[in-house]
């Protein structure tokens, strides 16, 4: 996510969230029940961020002989479920909040995230 001259990059398989305060119904049409509204367990908010996901480990088809290793491989991931402009709904004490450029965000792991909301894509619509 960029804002004015930095830019923060999240990593692994976590998310950045624009914060949606407490209300008993959230923007997208989710009913929080009032208990979790209360004692704050669960959260929702906007999606602006993902890391690239959870990295797979290197998988040599030459283990027992390392020395046959050639080259560099790029790094590969486990792809992330939640997308940008996603509505998340999360347990509230995985977050951690932060501030960026003055204004306030939350960093949540991606096993935190108990629903998404998404908007079907205009080909899904079809």
């Amino acid at each position: 996510m960029k804002k004015g001259e930095k830019e923060l990059l999240v990593v692994g398989d976590r998310v950045l969230i624009r914060v949606e305060d407490g209300e008993e119904r959230s923007k997208v049409g989710l009913y929080l029940p009032a208990t979790a509204v209360d004692n704050q367990a669960v959260q929702g908010g906007t999606i602006l961020a993902t890391g690239p996901g959870q990295p797979l480990p290197a998988v040599e088809d030459h283990l027992d002989e390392p020395w046959r290793i050639t080259g560099s491989k790029d790094t590969r991931y486990v792809p992330m479920q939640a997308h940008v402009g996603d509505y998340a709904l999360f347990f509230r004490k995985a977050a951690v909040e932060i501030t960026f450029d003055n204004e306030r965000y939350l960093v949540v792991p991606q096993a935190a995230i108990l629903a998404l909301a998404r908007k079907p894509a205009p080909e899904d619509m079809y």
